[in-house]
């Protein structure tokens, strides 16, 4: 495992970020963990293992689908099933007939961004949620449903709408009682800007940019801008965690997948349904898979593999087949987005713990 240390050391060395902690799992055993540099390079604060890090859209799988996820466990959401027959919004308009399955796989023809924060800003808090569904209402669809994917932020937002419809809870409420608080995962958790959360107490922050817009250092809030004029809570940011409690919630996920936990909470039929490939998509709902060439996922994880990036230096891949977990969570961002070395350092990385893996019998192919 010297050489997965070495990669690290020299990441920090070649400033591909100021710190990060790594950790590897096989079969729901701990292989490496790890904590590297700072989490503040400002203030000089040391990076360590219970860092909390601004997941960005690590959000969209782990805490977004998620939630979907428990809505069709329950019985209460349909994958086939079509916004117009959901939110009353939505009835007559071009989006009438988006599929939940559709926004899972980012081809509901939703376009990917919008700096919707800029008018949002120009409105009291508590007028923002209803500002911006008008928004997404009126937002005019870039393809057809199916015919194109286009990673969307859009997609996540919308999603959120949709789950707390038909829960009646906030997302990050609902998540929280359905599956984080039942795992006993303290350490994953939205940061309300509304109302100044205990869960923020005694906790070490991973900083992220110097936000222009914010004229601040962000530090324990949000980094995501949408995320942030909407107090906090999104679909598609929002969410902060260790990577201690990412690896356990996959770690359940997997046990899950495989049908080995008579504890688990989530249901392996419909589990296996989110984790398969889709037909016309390179993804699977809600989450990403490797791509056929230059994937940050390296050469060595197989087919049946499952990840996300986040913005912010955040990653994980879930190989389904080799039982393999790696999270890798950095602040490749702070003090500026215009770092990108992590693009080529992901791939090395995941190429030299899958090899060490092997190497040490962790794994055998």
């Amino acid at each position: 495992m010297e050489e997965i240390n070495n990669a690290m050391i020299g990441a920090l060395s070649e400033d591909v970020f100021p710190g990060a902690v790594l950790i590897v799992s096989v079969r729901g055993k701990v292989a490496f963990f790890e904590r590297y540099g700072f989490a503040n390079k400002v203030s000089l604060q040391k990076m360590t293992k219970n860092t909390v890090f601004d997941l960005a859209s690590l959000t969209k799988p782990i805490a977004t689908t998620l939630a979907v996820i428990k809505l069709v466990e329950e019985g209460r959401l349909e994958l086939k099933d079509k916004l117009g027959e959901i939110i009353p919004q939505f009835k007559k308009t071009e989006k009438t007939n988006i599929r939940i399955k559709n926004l899972l796989l980012h081809n509901s023809g939703l376009p990917d961004y919008h700096p919707y924060y800029l008018m949002l800003s120009n409105f009291k808090q508590k007028e923002r949620q209803g500002v911006l569904r008008d928004l997404l209402v009126k937002e005019p669809l870039v393809s057809k449903q199916g015919e194109k994917t286009l990673y969307s932020d859009l997609g996540f937002m919308v999603l959120r709408w949709v789950v707390e419809d038909i829960s009646g809870c906030r997302l990050d409420h609902f998540i929280d009682e359905k599956l984080y608080k039942p795992l006993g995962l303290e350490n994953l958790f939205f940061v309300d800007l509304e109302s100044e959360s205990k869960k923020r107490k005694n906790k070490i922050f991973a900083a992220t940019e110097f936000c222009s817009w914010r004229n601040m250092l962000i530090d324990g809030v949000v980094h995501d801008e949408n995320a942030y004029a909407m107090g906090g809570i999104e679909g598609h940011a929002g969410l902060f965690g260790t990577a201690s409690d990412v690896n356990q919630l996959l770690s359940h996920m997997l046990f899950s997948f495989h049908g080995s936990s008579k504890h688990s909470i989530i249901n392996q039929e419909v589990i296996k349904l989110f984790f398969s490939r889709n037909k016309g998509s390179d993804r699977v709902l809600g989450f990403d898979t490797p791509s056929l060439t230059d994937s940050s996922s390296g050469r060595y994880f197989s087919y049946n593999t499952i990840g996300h990036l986040g913005f912010t230096g955040t990653s994980f891949w879930m190989d389904l087949e080799k039982d393999v977990i790696v999270v890798l969570l950095s602040n490749r961002i702070h003090t500026t987005r215009d770092n990108m070395k992590i693009k080529d350092f992901r791939p090395i990385l995941h190429d030299t713990i899958m090899t060490n893996l092997k190497g040490s019998g962790f794994i055998s192919h």
